[in-house]
């Protein structure tokens, strides 16, 4: 059993480190061709078809690139196509959901206190939302609203401030966070995979069959590229909330969510208007400082986290029970209350610290139980926790947390047979 937790927390970190590579591949390239695109210049004597050009230099050479508007009007001998970047991204941010959410759902997908209701029928929820989310998305795009960027992209605004508030009142606020982050990043490479590379298909299929291509396959493409464009930001600061409780536990967490997808497009509309040389909108930053220092405000409102209940008499779920059971438990538990629950606490004590680390807090049994396996492989098998070793925890308290969780997955096991 402790054999399986170590090489499934190495899974869960091989998964995340795929996340990022590719994540970064795709994002690093989605940012350049957006540049790219805003920088071109037409002047006279440009090819026939050609929509602008730029000139960069990078790496000890220049480059010059043109576009075309629609196509070249003969089939390029060699061709790159970007797509494998965005459909590896998803596939190993699906994967790290599988891993982490619906693995661990009832430690880190289902809140009792917010929503009582059983693994897999939070799974299917879970799943079921991020199908509805591209529909939906999909839908609007389609649909008459969509020729208008401007009121699509408000309508879409106020439809993912609905899913925020949503996922609050179904799952925990880190998972409520994730699951936006998800949804966001679904519409994104499903644009890719089912609008942008499908039409460029088209595009070039037409250049072989000697056809002149119609221009509407590309206008569809670049609707689709620049909502993408103002969509990265938000789902990047979605993706890394879970390391930052004063963000998902608090009670205003749908808020934040909301007002971070306002930063997003604050931050990127700098970086277009720059990139298109068309000035320096200074405002915007002054804006995005605004929007943080009121998500800070929100995150204090109230000032105790609601992440965790605040009774004193929790009770520890059927499933983690067998950790407050074992014989090891009263003498790991003083460990744990001694070492760790000045910071992991309602109201931690050690200076510096106002909220528990990620939320998590070791006071009462319940906590402590549900949070076996953390406690086991970043306090026992590892020196992650406590940082710097500051509560100066000694080794035999160490091996005395691997020995009460390997007795108790190993009683599980015995149980099981």
């Amino acid at each position: 059993m402790y054999e399986f937790a170590i090489a499934w927390d190495w899974l869960s970190f091989a998964a995340r480190w795929l996340h990022v590579v590719t994540a970064i591949a795709w994002i690093g390239s989605s940012f350049y061709f957006i540049a790219v695109d805003l920088g071109l210049r037409q002047r006279p004597g440009l090819p026939e078809g050609v929509h602008g050009e730029e000139w960069q230099v990078h790496g000890g050479g220049f480059y010059h690139i043109q576009k075309y508007l629609v196509a070249p009007a003969e089939m390029p001998e060699h061709l790159t196509w970007f797509k494998w970047e965005s459909y590896a991204t998803w596939m190993s941010g699906f994967a790290m959901m599988c891993i982490v959410y619906y693995a661990g759902a009832d430690l880190y997908l289902i809140n009792p206190e917010v929503l009582d209701i059983s693994a897999p029928v939070a799974i299917i929820i879970s799943l079921a939302s991020i199908v509805f989310g591209w529909i939906a998305y999909n839908f609007l795009c389609k649909a008459s609203l969509g020729y208008s960027d401007t009121f699509l992209m408000v309508f879409l605004y106020l439809v993912l401030v609905a899913m925020a508030w949503g996922f609050t009142q179904v799952f925990t606020g880190r998972a409520s966070f994730v699951h936006l982050g998800a949804i966001t990043a679904t519409i994104m490479s499903a644009n890719v995979l089912l609008i942008i590379i499908p039409n460029q298909k088209i595009v070039v299929a037409d250049l072989v069959a000697g056809r002149k291509p119609d221009p509407k396959y590309g206008k569809i493409a670049k609707q689709r590229s620049t909502h993408n464009n103002y969509l990265t930001l938000p789902v990047i600061f979605l993706m890394l909330s879970n390391h930052y409780p004063l963000a998902f536990a608090t009670e205003y967490n749908w808020l934040i969510a909301s007002l971070v997808f306002l930063m997003g497009v604050t931050i990127r509309h700098w970086f277009n208007t720059r990139h298109a040389r068309k000035g320096n909108p200074t405002w915007t930053w002054l804006v995005t400082l605004v929007l943080f220092i009121l998500i800070m405000w929100l995150s204090t409102v109230p000032k105790i986290l609601t992440g965790e209940s605040e009774e004193a008499s929790m009770q520890v779920a059927p499933a983690f029970a067998r950790f407050t059971a074992d014989a090891h438990y009263p003498a790991a538990k003083d460990v744990i209350v001694s070492r760790c629950s000045m910071c992991h606490a309602q109201e931690p004590v050690w200076e510096g610290i106002i909220a528990a680390p990620k939320g998590v807090m070791l006071e009462e049994d319940a906590q402590i139980a549900s949070h076996a396996l953390e406690i086991y492989l970043q306090a026992g098998r590892s020196h992650a926790m406590p940082p710097a070793n500051i509560t100066r925890i000694a080794p035999e308290e160490r091996k005395l947390l691997v020995a009460w969780f390997e007795s108790a997955a190993a009683s599980k096991a015995e149980n099981a047979q």
